[in-house]
């Protein structure tokens, strides 16, 4: 199904993000989750694409399996690392011949071992360079549907790591809109003030497209840290620190899951209430938590 389909419907989208795992024996492990969570029937699940590119056939993989195998609709990562336009076409054209609908468009990170990555040696160099090559395959009519691939992109209601200037920050956003892009998919946040005001700041931009809220719960001190990481230093706010630290001074192995479950699951609430497009859950392979969220929403 189209992303835009998906987002025009009344209620607001919810879906999950995935990513493949490297080692064998995790396939059937995460296939399973996803399985498991297609009861809740999300509106799309996304699967991560490595720094680089270094899970390019990992993410085929598993996109062309969920789409074959599930009635969820998914949304592949893409990314303008390491990657021609060649590169890019011939994916685009094999997830065409698939009938996969729609792409999430990222800039991506460099190859780990190469922190010296110089972006001027692709052919893209920005995302909106990557959505715009996107837009004239779209245009070849090479897509079984005549609307082509849906295209997201990453939104950052904390800032961008590498943009310090919060309007060249949107700047950046506006050209990945104004190239092509359907729709914004934020990246995890834990204080729902930043992702308001992050809106309002992209209408007053002139920024109108869907923005999908991402939202990933803490289930334990050891993976609060990791997210600090990975998400390039996510904030979190003082009201879930004081939550989590009185839920890891008891003496109760799923207490601070549940702190962290449940706080997401308020976070959420208070945008299903303020009228977001949609939330995407970034589950970490894992289906638990979100299950619970889901059942505290009511859905």
């Amino acid at each position: 199904m189209h992303i835009n389909d998906i987002l025009s419907a009344p209620k607001p989208s919810l879906s999950f993000e995935f990513y493949p795992p490297k080692a064998p024996a995790a396939w059937e492990e995460l296939y399973e989750t996803i399985r498991d969570l297609e009861e809740l029937t999300p509106s799309f699940v996304s699967v991560t694409y490595g720094a680089g590119g270094s899970t390019r056939e990992l993410t085929h993989d598993l996109v062309l399996r969920i789409h074959q195998t599930t009635k969820i609709p998914p949304v592949p990562h893409l990314t303008c690392v390491g990657h021609s336009k060649d590169d890019i076409d011939s994916i685009l054209t094999r997830y065409a011949e698939a009938g996969v609908s729609n792409i999430l468009a990222l800039r991506g990170d460099p190859p780990k071992d190469r922190p010296d990555y110089d972006w001027s040696e692709g052919d893209f160099r920005f995302a909106a360079d990557l959505v715009t090559h996107i837009k004239k395959f779209n245009e070849s009519g090479k897509h079984p549907d005549p609307r082509g691939f849906g295209i997201g992109v990453a939104g950052f209601p904390e800032g961008h790591p590498t943009t310090p200037n919060r309007v060249d920050e949107l700047n950046h956003l506006k050209a990945k809109v104004d190239a092509g892009a359907d729709y914004i998919c934020t990246q995890l946040f834990f204080d729902n003030h930043d992702f308001f005001d992050f809106r309002d700041r992209c209408s007053l931009s002139g920024i109108d497209i869907p923005i999908i809220a991402g939202i990933m719960p803490v289930t334990s001190i050891g993976s609060m840290k990791r997210m600090a990481e990975l998400a390039a230093g996510a904030r979190y706010p003082a009201k879930l620190i004081k939550s989590l630290n009185r839920a890891s001074s008891k003496n109760d192995p799923g207490a601070v899951e549940r702190a962290g479950i449940h706080y997401a699951a308020q976070q959420s609430a208070e945008l299903l209430d303020g009228s977001v497009a949609g939330i995407h859950f970034y589950t970490l392979n894992k289906s638990h938590a979100t299950r619970q969220i889901y059942a505290s929403l009511g859905l």
